[in-house]
């Protein structure tokens, strides 16, 4: 029986089941690129403990996120099928681009991450939403969780995490186009790759630059260049006055679209004239949408994995409102049966269209706090890890690693 306790006033599952680790040298940590490990209070970002998943879990946490990813190509069909653009928020200067981008397979999805609650002690794993344009927590998930294992004298393969393995494999198929990439080598003509964010974010410059590594040992010649020193026109894309066949921008697509537009018009022409290749395309906006959930509920009704979601306050159940294209916990706001505000507060995407989403506890440890599930995609599902936090998750959330016992 799963121990109980009261806290707050409500019963409580002690769920989560932790392991104390010894954590990483800051000096470490900033030698391996990973600078932002101090939260603005100077706590740890990095837990000091591990969250222990059986087998049975990790491999529950895989077949759901494979399960996911093809349930979210076929909606992402019925929205181009029946220009649905609109109802999922696509900016109407980057449709074109969204269908350009779908109706070829050299536009690769590269990676994402599912966030996903339930999946430990029992209880079952419900889809909170995708993140499959920009994704971020890909550096502790694929490296720091594993480094913490070896600061530990702990095995590797006790840990659901070949991500870093399966982004190399996916970077071979950009090329193959196939699940065989044994041939790149044959096939690889040599196609420069350019990796870009923007300047003065740690963060998302050395996840880039961690994605650029990768994509060189898998055998591309690549370079590095902050946003606003790329050069754009209807030909190409242009850095240091060379030509690259390929792009990756950690950068939103709906940030692209609203404050670049002139930007969003030019890669929409390189696109059609096929002079470059954007990674994550354009279509994995419709799978950033929160809106897609509603779409993913109409054509899954009660799907074990799924939960209730829709343009318009649910009747009579505990939900979660969202902005469609928020981040970090801004403006998401949990409500009771008769749509009263529990938790949640006024932020930044407070003007964005809202979904919907059938409420649903997280996994919590003995203090309350409550943890979600980060898994990663790239062409398979391939590792995962957590956040802990409140009961919504925001930029001061912590990381937790995890081992499989």
């Amino acid at each position: 029986m799963v121990a109980k306790r009261v806290l707050a006033q409500e019963v409580v599952s002690l769920e989560v089941k932790l392991r104390k680790v010894e954590p990483l040298n800051l000096n470490y940590l900033e030698q391996l690129g990973f600078v932002w490990h101090t939260d603005s209070d100077n706590t740890s970002y990095i837990a000091d403990e591990l969250v222990i998943l059986s087998n049975a879990e990790a491999e529950s946490f895989a077949n759901a996120a494979n399960e996911l990813y093809d349930m979210f190509v076929e909606a992402g069909e019925y929205i181009i099928e029946n220009n649905l653009f609109h109802e999922v928020g696509i900016p109407f200067n980057l449709v074109d681009l969204v269908k350009e981008s779908w109706e070829s397979d050299v536009h690769w999805h590269l990676y994402g991450r599912f966030d996903l609650a339930g999946g430990i002690g029992g209880e079952p794993i419900k889809l909170l939403e995708f993140n499959a344009d920009t994704p971020t927590a890909l550096f502790e998930s694929a490296i720091i969780q594993w480094a913490i294992l070896k600061q530990n004298s702990l095995e590797e393969g006790v840990q659901f995490n070949f991500i870093y393995e399966a982004l190399l494999e996916n970077f071979k198929r950009l090329v193959t186009l196939q699940e065989d990439v044994s041939n790149f080598d044959e096939l690889y003509e040599g196609w420069r790759f350019l990796f870009s964010s923007i300047k003065g974010n740690a963060e998302e410059e050395n996840t880039t630059r961690l994605l650029q590594y990768i994509a060189s040992e898998a055998g591309f010649d690549t370079q590095f260049g902050y946003i606003d020193e790329v050069e754009f026109d209807d030909n190409g894309i242009y850095f240091n006055e060379e030509k690259f066949e390929l792009w990756f921008k950690l950068i939103p697509w709906e940030d692209i679209a609203i404050e670049e537009s002139d930007l969003a018009m030019l890669l929409t022409n390189i696109i059609k004239n096929k002079e470059a290749i954007i990674f994550n395309p354009a279509y994995t906006l419709m799978f950033q949408s929160k809106a897609i959930l509603k779409i993913l509920w109409d054509l899954y009704p009660n799907h074990p994995l799924l939960l209730e979601t829709s343009y318009e306050p649910l009747q009579g159940k505990k939900q979660v409102q969202k902005p469609i294209f928020g981040r970090e916990g801004e403006s998401v706001r949990i409500l009771d049966e008769n749509g009263n505000l529990i938790d949640g507060k006024e932020g930044d995407y407070d003007n964005h269209k809202m979904i919907y989403q059938e409420y649903v506890e997280l996994p919590v440890d003995e203090l309350g706090q409550s943890y979600q599930a980060g898994v990663f995609y790239a062409y398979e599902a391939c590792g995962v890890g957590f956040r802990k936090g409140g009961k919504i998750l925001d930029n001061i959330s912590k990381f937790v690693g995890h081992i499989v016992e």
